[in-house]
């Protein structure tokens, strides 16, 4: 399958609920499901030069959901809605949906950023239901402990979204606040971008924006450092309940994930191993050849 196919769950919310979209790979049937989730402002697509080699490799089911309000999600009628707890929900409800489908027998996940601290709640909050527990996680450039200089970083750029002559103009713009991701061609980070927009209005002429709902900033720019040293207290709760086996990969020149913190990951809860790419800061796109492997590699092997 060179290209995914486009789906959707319905997921609660005191509003009357809204619709996810997760883009799918491989064998719809495959009782191997692989979630991949992305960053804070990204959306499914992200992942899929790793999906497309999963798929290729192994019967597997590859689930790339855009979180709402970003991609072809909806957006929430209340912007404090944009939390992990919601995000949280609506993988649970997107996991039902599947299993229903076709039982899911082994689950493995990967998270990007934000994508992985869903994946710490999914894993770490005892009781959920989940058709099976699961078997191998990747934490990408993410942990428990969020370094503060990191989401002051984001929040200089997180809900602007921008209105952009061509294509190329907002890859060139994103670009511009993305050198973190490390080395790319010209046309990985073209391919990269291309999902990432949308055009203003049905006009032929029309401007491009990127893709997300700006108000996914609103309860990001409301955290402090106090609420985040909280929110990481909870965290490392999460962290030590999980029983996958799990893989932290990390950008060596990150700003958002400390040596320190990939450390004691290895430490406590699923004690786990840790893979460092030069060049790279925050966030490994898990594009480049050595990076792919290190995850097929950890799922597949």
């Amino acid at each position: 399958m060179t290209q995914p196919s486009l789906n959707y769950v319905n997921c609660p919310d005191a509003a009357g609920g809204h619709r996810m979209a997760y883009w799918q790979w491989g064998r719809p049937d495959s009782a191997h499901v692989i979630v991949c989730v992305h960053g804070l402002s990204r959306q499914g697509r992200d992942f899929d030069t790793l999906a497309r080699a999963l798929s290729e490799q192994a019967d597997v089911r590859v689930i790339c959901p855009d979180v709402v309000g970003r991609g072809e999600s909806d957006w929430l009628k209340d912007p404090m809605g944009y939390q992990l707890r919601t995000y949280a929900g609506d993988m649970l409800a997107m996991l039902g949906q599947l299993h229903a489908q076709a039982p899911v027998a082994s689950l493995d996940w990967v998270g990007t950023s934000m994508g992985g601290l869903i994946g710490v709640a999914v894993c770490g909050t005892p009781g959920l239901p989940l058709p099976v527990p699961v078997r191998r996680l990747v934490l990408n450039d993410v942990g428990p402990a969020i370094q503060w200089q990191a989401i002051v970083r984001i929040g200089t750029y997180l809900g602007q979204a921008g209105h952009f002559g061509s294509v190329q103009e907002a890859a060139d713009a994103m670009w511009a606040i993305s050198q973190s991701f490390g080395p790319h061609t010209p046309e990985q980070w073209l391919a990269l971008s291309r999902p990432m927009l949308r055009r203003v209005s049905e006009a032929a002429d029309a401007k491009w924006r990127l893709h997300y709902d700006p108000a996914i900033a609103v309860p990001f720019k409301q955290e402090t450092e106090e609420s985040a040293r909280q929110g990481e207290v909870m965290l490392w709760q999460l962290y030590d309940n999980i029983k996958a086996e799990t893989l932290v990969i990390r950008g060596r020149q990150s700003d958002l994930l400390s040596p320190e913190t990939a450390q004691a990951m290895t430490q406590r809860g699923p004690r786990a191993r840790v893979v460092e790419f030069e060049g790279v800061g925050h966030a490994p796109t898990l594009i480049a050849a050595d990076q792919l492997a290190a995850v097929t590699g950890f799922l597949l092997g």
